[in-house]
């Protein structure tokens, strides 16, 4: 394992080379804050809008990391860097690649979260919002794959399979994909890569905001093509359904990896009338709160299936989310705090634009009731997974994920990453973090090549959460010298190889 940890990990080899392989399911959820699970919201505050019965009790039966962040503010680039433990910087599209139809930032050679576990003998699926580009044929010509630039409505391109670049090609052996979500073209569902229709008489069609309209859907992006019967309401419960559907059937000589992309809480905010026989629309102030309802049912109903299959006992769950959670007028007026005490939310460098749940829970491995405030981020799962499978990770290959497996195991509470850094939007900022003290980098937004960067601002999260980011410490002088150290530190970890190493 290319990790710094590497010394521990002969000793936790040898303690799980005798032991069963776990079946591992990572849940990845679409614009989740950490005060959107009542279990965190209850650590800083009485006032709880919406209970998540079924995460907070994956939290006591596990570990709850308290300082855990998402590689970027928002969805797209976190989804390449936890699929791949690489930064997001790394990627062809640093800042992410944001249609379905555009050239996916995975390259053939990368080794991905599929890939991985499939070379420890697991059965691989991927369920649910994939997130970035992907490629489709162009309309007319199964030679040629369709280049969107994304600067127009887009219906020169064959929608019927996914040509390449998508699940299978990166790992999974089973996968139900929603290319863009729920919130983009194409609006339709693909099994095994091929075009699953949802009705007896969906028809490849055109989606409009007009037909849209009669369902009560806004769409949240473009217009295009898509599945004629589609309808965002009915989304959640084929996806838990179809993850449900796949546990049931599963080898049991065989363990399974199924990472599993929700898709609540993105726009748009649809939830279903009624899931698991609990009725959810209009239960809850606001559609996103309803949606926070419907994610959590979710996770009960997977854990159920687990149970009743009888592998809950021998399946590790890990809990996070792409980003940081939504700032919705309607929400917030009930006194819900999505991002819970920290500033800002989606898409800023704030901490509530990335920090996120993070959540571990494996019967008799993780202690009950764990809490870790160990600075982490979401693309640590690859490393971490490389341990318990007991995989050695090539060089140039994951350079940005930590082995989480000595915390979870409770042997060692030391730091994993160096320094911690990740990124914000659209606004283009990245930030780093060592020691309680955050530095925000912005950008030249007209400098492609991300070389021209300057400090933004400093701040200090030690002394008072809910204070940590009001007061800007990057103009004053007795804080010159952290500036400069840590502004010099990004740099130098921007030009260097493997940044887990300490």
């Amino acid at each position: 394992m290319k990790n710094f940890a590497t010394g521990c990990l002969f000793a936790i080899t040898a303690f799980l080379s005798a032991q069963e392989k776990p079946n591992v399911i990572v849940v990845l959820a679409d614009d989740i804050g950490v005060g959107d699970v009542s279990y965190y919201r209850k650590m800083h505050s009485e006032n709880i809008v919406v209970e998540t019965p079924a995460l907070d009790q994956l939290a006591k039966e596990g570990m709850v990391f308290t300082d855990a962040h998402s590689p970027a503010a928002l969805c797209a680039p976190s989804r390449y860097a936890i699929m791949t433990g690489n930064n997001c910087y790394r990627s062809y599209a640093p800042w992410g690649v944001w249609g379905a139809y555009q050239p996916s930032p995975i390259e053939p050679d990368q080794l991905t979260l599929g890939k991985l576990m499939k070379n420890a003998g697991y059965q691989t699926a991927f369920l649910g919002k994939w997130g970035f580009g992907m490629d489709f044929y162009k309309k007319g010509d199964s030679t040629q794959i369709h280049e969107g630039p994304r600067k127009h409505v887009e219906l020169d391109v064959d929608i019927r399979q996914i040509a390449g670049k998508g699940p299978i090609q990166n790992g999974f052996d089973y996968s139900l994909t929603f290319p863009a979500g729920i919130q983009n073209v194409p609006y339709a569902v693909y099994e095994d890569e091929k075009w699953m229709p949802l009705s007896e008489n969906s028809e490849i069609g055109y989606i409009s905001q007009e037909n849209m309209t009669k369902l009560d859907v806004k769409l949240d992006k473009d217009e295009g093509l898509g599945d004629t019967a589609w309808d965002p309401h009915n989304m959640g419960p084929l996806l838990v359904n179809k993850a449900i559907d796949y546990i049931e059937n599963t080898n049991e000589d065989q363990p399974f990896f199924m990472y599993y992309c929700s898709l609540a809480v993105h726009l748009p905010h649809t939830p279903t009338k009624e899931l698991n026989n609990i009725k959810i629309a209009e239960t809850t102030p606001s559609h996103h709160l309803d949606l926070v309802k419907e994610l959590d049912i979710q996770m009960a109903m997977l854990i159920k299936s687990l149970k009743k299959k009888g592998i809950y006992e021998n399946t590790l769950i890990i809990f996070t989310s792409d980003n940081g959670g939504l700032q919705r007028k309607e929400t917030m007026a009930s006194g819900h705090q999505s991002n819970d005490i920290y500033r800002g939310g989606k898409n800023q460098p704030y901490e509530g634009g990335q920090r996120v749940p993070f959540i571990a829970s494996w019967a008799g491995k993780i202690k009950p009731g764990s809490i870790s405030n160990t600075p982490i981020l979401g693309l640590d799962v690859l490393g971490t997974l490389a341990a318990i499978t007991n995989q050695e990770v090539e060089e140039n290959q994951a350079n940005d994920s930590a082995n989480l497996l000595p915390t979870l195991l409770g042997q060692t509470s030391s730091e994993v990453h160096p320094y911690l850094i990740n990124q914000s939007g659209t606004s283009r900022e990245a930030m780093i973090v060592k020691d309680g003290y955050k530095l925000i980098i912005a950008f030249d937004k007209k400098d492609k090549t991300d070389n021209t960067r300057k400090p933004l601002a400093l701040f200090n999260l030690k002394d008072n959460a809910e204070e940590n980011e009001k007061f800007n410490l990057v103009d004053k002088p007795n804080y010159k010298e952290k500036v400069a150290e840590l502004f010099n530190a990004y740099n130098t970890f921007r030009s260097s190889g493997n940044h887990t190493k300490i």
